[in-house]
């Protein structure tokens, strides 16, 4: 192994001036079975190769050329792979690069090396492999760059597996989907337009570490795939993520110093410009947040820098002979037929109208340009004519093959009128008038200083509100600015709505606030596909969530889950920012307490406006329409309130802008939002800011938190039966005591609340409860529930004040009765006493057996003594004097019937048998008041 300064090691498997050059060594073989790159015989004034015509006398053929080493400089790649017994692959090349405070591990020639570029990046313990493929033959010319990007969390890389039947990894999580976005927005302003071999790019976890979070490595990882590979690009990219600790910038920093953090900043770009960056903070400032920029730019330039070494060493040579653009001369005779009109169509203000003149003016231009217009109509020779002056002259005598005109002796040869040759294809008309539309609209906006709807460049589109159009909804608004138009709806519900994300890092997580973003066809005034929200959908959905987030309450404050949707209704540019505003709206509507209102705004941007006759300053446009977004160099979503910003996101469409044009667009964008809060405030009918009564009540209860299991019951039985018997929607229990109940009607929530209380409550010794139902009757006593669910035993002892052989002899399951508490044991049951509360019976006594005087009260003692022949029994009851002191004896006959029903009870005749029981009642008399207080009935005193 060779060291040297980059830090890259081992041969490199190419060696070529400049990886964005071919190689020249190379020379090019005509080859049927290697169709990567076209080329023709004769020279031409065309440049896509793929419309040349051979003059060979084959053209319905194409051919492609196979790029091969000559002899020494294959001998020199066979001796660098010896060493892999002549395989022809590269030795593995290694680098580390800084990432942040700390360094990655950059590895290709490994893993994946039929690949056109592969890569495995390695942070700690976190490791992405990216590989980056292309297809042989390139597809029709469109106006896009065919990229693919996939991006896969392997549950493996956790020591996981996935959920569900089959146990792998399905359809993307929307984490996923997100990452994908990141990865694909920095890549497609740096590949070269006219290359149209598909090209997918591949990116998986293959082990995470729950720090280092993989991805701004993924980013990293793709943008050094592809400097790698053979795709033409013109800068390599890198991503990295910038965190707030306090006042300390720190550069991707780990999952456990985000959790602290007050800004989430992602950013992606070049040595020497920034192409995307999102993220989300609490309210910061324009000025913190630009410092943030910075920062990231310079991490994004020292990592760029050092692939650019890894690069020059083992970068493949870029395929620029693939590359097929639209001839010069096309975009000439486009503005000379289409330019007056063009002008024309651009200055309509509805969207509609000027969407279908133009396409009536693209249709006339392709008719005249394309064999469509020999085919359509037969006065456009003479355009044709002049159209063709333009061309290479050919031999009068050219013979062309003709599909389909073949016979036993081989190719059956014969001319063919000029005619039947196409001057341009369709797609190549079709993309150059969109570039030429597009120049147009530009220099319209530059200078005439007025767009397409009649407003200046710091305009802002006309804005109303509604609040409340759907009476059934818990919160419902209609945000429209301009033709674009967001139907915000407010769901709120319990736990049981929360959203739960399945994640790599196996850490269960339900979200209680999400966003749900649509975008549906008929926005646009279109047809299309309905199903699967796209990725970007998911893309808008999350920054619009991410925007409103840090002005909700805390679950404390709000208990309630939040569904917000934002369908999409009209759509003329910056829909996702209408959300923002729409879901702002819906919410107070729904009376979910915000901290403050949020608004967001979506800026453009025209680089060079010294084309278009300008100046040469970037030109900064205020809420862009769709034409502007796609015509325009920037797309810089902005949302927060008057004074910070919650949420961002910037997409750039050309090489790059500066942090002074970004620093700018900031300061602009602040404006802009302060005037759409102003005129958010002029809703009408405005936000309720109340709750729905269609909406849930949620309760939040606080119990002892070794209670909790006393609600849930065994297997949960005891708060299903609490639900069906009250007719909540769900009743939600937390370890540390806390108790939700969520009910449609206040009715059902009081009686739940009645029941949790009678479960979790702690009795007191003494206590008394009345009218308690028996449950449960044992050989030593019955269960009563003194409170629902909550039972405790009445000894056979403390039933009555007689003995008692059976209490089924006296009492049945479902008799109701008074008890008292008189214990509560160390494992929580309780005793209870029903004879505690029993009236005392009445006993023979001829005299007092004792007197005593305590104090300020009198104590009686009724003792039941032998009972004289004449059956009277007598009762002294102490009663105060004057001074509270005093005794007074009060003697009372019963009746004659009872003693002789007591008679008749005696097994014995004799007198001296009739003896009853010796009882002690003792009764408490206050000095402040003239009545004795008991738990004892009696009928004396009558």
């Amino acid at each position: 192994m060779l060291a040297n300064s980059s830090g890259v090691r081992s041969t490199p498997c190419y060696s070529h001036p400049s990886h964005f050059t071919l190689s020249q060594r190379s020379k090019l073989l005509l080859s049927p079975n290697y169709p990567r790159f076209l080329s023709s015989k004769k020279s031409s004034k065309f440049c896509s190769l793929s419309l040349l015509l051979s003059r060979n006398g084959f053209c319905s053929n194409r051919y492609a050329v196979k790029a091969l080493a000559e002899p020494g400089a294959s001998e020199s790649v066979a001796a660098a792979g010896g060493s892999s017994g002549g395989s022809g692959f590269l030795q593995p090349v290694s680098v580390k690069i800084p990432f942040g405070d700390r360094e990655i591990l950059i590895e290709t020639g490994h893993i994946g090396r039929q690949a056109s570029g592969s890569v495995m990046a390695t942070d700690g313990e976190t490791i992405v492999y990216t590989s980056v493929c292309l297809s042989d033959v390139p597809s029709e010319p469109s106006d896009f760059f065919p990229l693919s990007v996939t991006y896969q969390e392997r549950f493996s890389a956790a020591g996981r597996t996935s959920g569900g039947f089959f146990k792998r990894e399905g359809r993307p999580k929307d984490n996923e989907v997100l990452i994908c976005r990141l990865i694909d927005r920095p890549l497609r302003p740096t590949m070269l337009k006219g290359f149209y071999h598909e090209t997918q790019l591949l990116s998986w976890v293959l082990s995470y570490d729950g720090l280092h979070s993989p991805d701004a490595l993924a980013v990293t990882a793709a943008g050094i795939a592809v400097a790698l590979s053979e795709v033409p690009n013109s800068k390599t990219i890198a991503g990295v993520r910038v965190g707030l600790l306090g006042d300390k910038f720190v550069v991707n920093p780990t999952t456990k110093e985000m959790e602290d953090s007050t800004l989430d900043l992602f950013l992606a770009g070049t040595d020497s410009a920034i192409l995307m960056i999102e993220g989300y903070c609490d309210f910061l400032p324009e000025e913190k947040l630009f410092e943030a920029v910075q920062v990231g730019q310079d991490a994004v330039r020292t990592i760029c820098t050092t692939v650019e070494a890894l690069v020059k060493k083992c970068g493949k040579p870029k395929m620029l002979d693939a590359i097929k653009l639209p001839p010069p001369e096309l975009y000439r005779l486009v503005e000379k037929i289409a330019g007056d009109e063009l002008h024309k169509v651009l200055q309509i203000r509805s969207k509609t109208p000027r969407r279908k003149a133009i396409a009536l003016l693209e249709e006339k231009v392709i008719n005249i340009l394309t064999d469509k217009g020999y085919i359509s109509t037969e006065d456009t020779s003479g355009t044709v004519e002049t159209i063709q002056e333009l061309l290479d002259e050919e031999d009068e005598d050219e013979e062309i093959v003709i599909d389909g005109e073949v016979d036993e002796g081989g190719l059956h040869i014969k001319p063919v009128s000029r005619k039947s040759t196409p001057l341009f294809t369709e797609v190549d008309v079709k993309v150059v008038f969109k570039e030429v539309s597009s120049k147009f609209l530009r220099r319209r906006i530059v200078e005439g200083g007025k767009r397409s709807d009649g407003r200046s460049p710091e305009g802002i589109r006309l804005i109303t509100s509604r609040c409340g159009l759907l009476p059934r909804a818990h919160g419902s608004a209609l945000f429209t600015r301009g033709e674009t138009q967001s139907l915000a709806v407010v769901t709120l519900g319990d736990k049981q709505m929360a959203q739960k994300v399945d994640n790599i890092a196996n850490v269960e997580e339900f979200k209680r606030f999400y966003l749900q973003y649509s975008f549906p066809p008929s926005c646009v005034g279109e047809v299309g596909r309905m199903g699967a929200p796209s990725r970007r959908e998911i893309g808008h959905g999350t920054l619009a969530e991410r925007a409103l987030e840090p002005i909700l309450p805390t679950e404390d404050e709000f208990p309630y889950t939040i569904r917000v949707e934002s369908t999409i209704t009209e759509s003329n540019g910056s829909s996702s920012m209408a959300s923002v505003c729409g879901g702002c709206l819906a919410l107070q509507d729904a009376g979910v307490p915000l901290k403050c209102s949020i608004a967001g705004i979506a800026m453009g941007l025209v680089l060079d406006t010294e084309e278009f006759g300008g100046d040469g300053t970037p030109l900064i446009l205020s809420d862009i329409t769709g034409s502007e977004d796609a015509s325009g160099d920037m797309d810089f979503k902005v949302a927060g309130n008057e004074d910070g910003i919650t949420a961002f996101q910037m997409d750039i469409k050309v090489g790059g802008i500066t942090l002074p044009i970004m620093k700018e667009a900031l300061l602009q964008a602040r404006d802009c939002r302060r005037c759409v809060l102003a005129e958010m405030l002029k809703c009408s009918p405005p936000p309720a800011k109340r709750l729905s009564k269609y909406a849930p009540l949620i309760h939040i209860m606080k119990v002892a938190p070794e209670k909790v299991n006393k609600i849930i019951g065994s297997g949960g039985k005891k708060v299903k039966s609490i639900i069906e018997e009250t007719g909540v929607e769900a009743i939600e229990t937390q370890d540390d005591g806390i108790v939700k109940i969520t009910a449609k009607d206040l009715f059902s929530l009081e009686k739940s609340k009645s029941i949790i209380r009678n479960l979790t409550m702690v009795p007191n010794i003494g206590d008394i409860y009345r009218n308690c139902e028996i449950k449960s009757i044992a050989p030593y006593g019955v269960f009563i529930e003194i409170a629902p669910g909550r039972e405790g035993l009445c000894h056979i002892s403390e039933l009555t004040l007689d003995w008692l052989a059976k209490a089924e002899d006296v009492f049945k399951v479902g008799d109701r009765v008074d008890v008292k508490l008189t214990e509560v044991n160390d494992k929580g049951q309780l005793r209870l006493s029903r004879r505690a509360l029993l009236p005392v019976p009445e006993t023979n006594s001829e005299e007092p057996n004792s007197k005593q005087l305590n104090g300020d009260s009198a104590e009686v003692i009724v003792d039941s003594g032998k009972a004289s022949e004449e059956s009277t029994p007598k009762k002294y009851v102490n009663v105060p004097k004057a001074d509270g002191l005093a005794e007074e004896k009060i003697e009372q006959a019963k009746d004659k019937s009872s003693a002789t029903k007591l008679a008749r009870s005696s097994k014995s005749n004799s007198v001296e048998n009739t003896l009853l029981p010796r009882k002690k009642v003792f009764k408490r008399i206050r000095k402040s008041s003239s009545k004795a207080v008991t738990g004892v009935s009696s009928k004396d005193g009558e």
